[in-house]
């Protein structure tokens, strides 16, 4: 029976093998049911004998132990492949990805750190760097208070023994001539030192060489060849004198005057100072002395309702007139009240950089004075860059009258008005320049010129002038300068 098993396992297995296995079911003679399998042999055409049946059911066992172990060692396989994917489906694989994530949060985090200290070490590095360049800006500021201060001690301990040898020589000039003079002669003689006057005097007081006395013996006041004082043709300019020099470099180029028809509290001495560099030009210095002017101390500081633009501000009759910042607008500010009392717009003027002199500063409207009044010169598009020239009412500002010229506003560095003429400065930087054109406004001609005129700074940024003195006043490259003129007889 055990050999009929394994014979019929035999074949069944041969039979699974060659795919060609048969399984019937049937009832025998008796009624009972039995199953019949038949499995055809691939390579047998007949069966074997019972010997090499035994034969084949050997090897067959032999297979079948073969076979055994190979599902063994398949099942272990399934086995580890089973407990792999328990893990799997668990999480516990995971772990390594999971510390993984870790230690990059953790690479992530002091990436972080160390861009913020990076942040912070150059946040550092820039304070200190600000602070260094503050040290040095403060160092430098101290330097020059100190310089200032010792400079301030020096004029004082030099007034102080100025004050001491007028005394000496007032008292030695009483002592000679009191015995030569009555009781009410010496007292007309007696000075009063604390007369500001007297002060104001002494500080314009200046060493001429001779022969420049020789040569102009009407220095400051111009006169014809024969005498004759008063309105004529510009005939000469002398050397520029330096009264001041500026401090700051707000200094470079600005406008300084005094009023040739001055109104109480103010007088033909009183001095108006603007300092033109900046966009917000508003601070006008006033000093009352000649001396407070030379010395740099200011009496009074005005602070103009609106900013200021150009060079071309002059005072008149107690009136300060100066052109708003980017405007055609010509403003009236009284000094006494410190109040706006008239404006006007110049009719097509140019402004801000359309139409200024050679050499820029928004010098497109220049305000001036002479003996006949106040002028404005400007140009505008229809004068296509020429010189247009205006008289203006001093208290309403309206135009009375106007005349267009032939001379190029931006050819020439400035220009002034002595008498009814308009006079032209060639160059602004030329050490050596010329008065280079003259517009008579009698006549409405205009005549080319060649009068010397020196730029000792060379940069001459305003020229104009007054009438009351007979001098003109110019701004060159911080220095504030005077020049004496002469005029022909009329």
């Amino acid at each position: 029976m055990p050999a009929a098993q394994l014979l019929l396992l035999a074949c069944l297995l041969w039979g699974v093998g060659a795919r060609t296995a048969q399984l019937r079911k049937a009832n025998n003679q008796n009624g009972r049911c039995q199953y019949t399998f038949s499995v055809v042999s691939p390579t047998e055409a007949s069966c074997p004998e019972q010997g090499q049946a035994m034969s084949a059911i050997q090897d067959l066992q032999r297979d079948s132990s073969a076979q055994s172990a190979d599902l063994e060692v398949i099942k272990a396989r399934l086995t580890s492949l089973e407990g792999v994917l328990h893990r799997l489906t668990l999480g516990q694989v995971a772990e390594p990805s999971e510390t993984e994530q870790g230690q990059q949060r953790q690479l992530d985090t002091l990436t972080r750190e160390r861009e913020q200290l990076e942040t912070q070490t150059r946040e550092l590095e820039t304070a200190n760097s600000n602070l260094l360049r503050d040290q040095s800006v403060l160092e430098e500021e101290k330097r020059q208070l100190r310089a200032e201060n010792e400079d301030l001690a020096r004029r004082l301990e030099s007034s102080i023994q100025e004050i001491e040898r007028l005394r000496r020589g007032q008292c030695l000039q009483a002592h000679s001539s009191s015995q030569d003079m009555s009781p009410g002669a010496r007292e007309v003689s007696r000075w009063n030192l604390e007369n500001l006057d007297f002060q104001e005097l002494k500080s314009e007081f200046s060493e001429v060489p001779a022969s420049q006395i020789l040569a102009n013996p009407t220095s400051g006041h111009p006169r014809s060849e024969d005498g004759d004082t008063g309105c004529g043709d510009l005939i000469w300019v002398g050397e520029p004198v330096t009264l001041r020099t500026a401090e700051s470099i707000t200094g470079k180029y600005g406008v300084w005057m005094r009023d040739p028809k001055p109104v109480a509290p103010y007088t033909q001495n009183t001095t108006w100072r603007i300092d033109t560099v900046g966009t917000a030009v508003r601070q006008v210095f006033e000093y009352h002395l000649v001396s407070q002017f030379t010395q740099g101390y200011p009496s009074k500081v005005h602070m103009l309702p609106r900013p200021l633009e150009s060079t071309g501000a002059v005072v008149y009759g107690g009136s300060l007139y100066f052109q708003g910042a980017a405007s055609r607008t010509v403003v009236r500010y009284e000094l006494r009240t410190e109040s706006v009392k008239a404006q006007k717009d110049i009719p097509g003027a140019g402004y801000h950089g359309q139409f200024p002199y050679s050499w820029g500063g928004y010098t497109d409207i220049d305000l001036a004075v002479d003996e006949k009044g106040l002028w404005v010169i400007y140009s505008t598009e229809e004068a296509k860059g020429a010189i247009v020239l205006s008289k203006l009412h001093p208290e309403t500002l309206e135009l009375e009258q106007t005349w267009e010229t032939n001379i190029r506003k931006l050819s020439v560095a400035n220009a002034f008005v002595i008498c009814g003429t308009l006079y032209t400065v060639s160059s602004y930087s030329a050490p050596e320049a010329t008065i280079n054109f003259a517009y008579d406004t009698a006549t409405g001609s205009s005549r080319a010129l060649s009068i010397p005129f020196k730029n000792h700074y060379k940069y001459s940024s305003m020229v104009d002038y007054n009438p009351l003195e007979k001098k003109l006043f110019a701004w060159d490259n911080f220095n504030m300068v005077t020049y004496d003129v002469r005029l022909s007889k009329m």
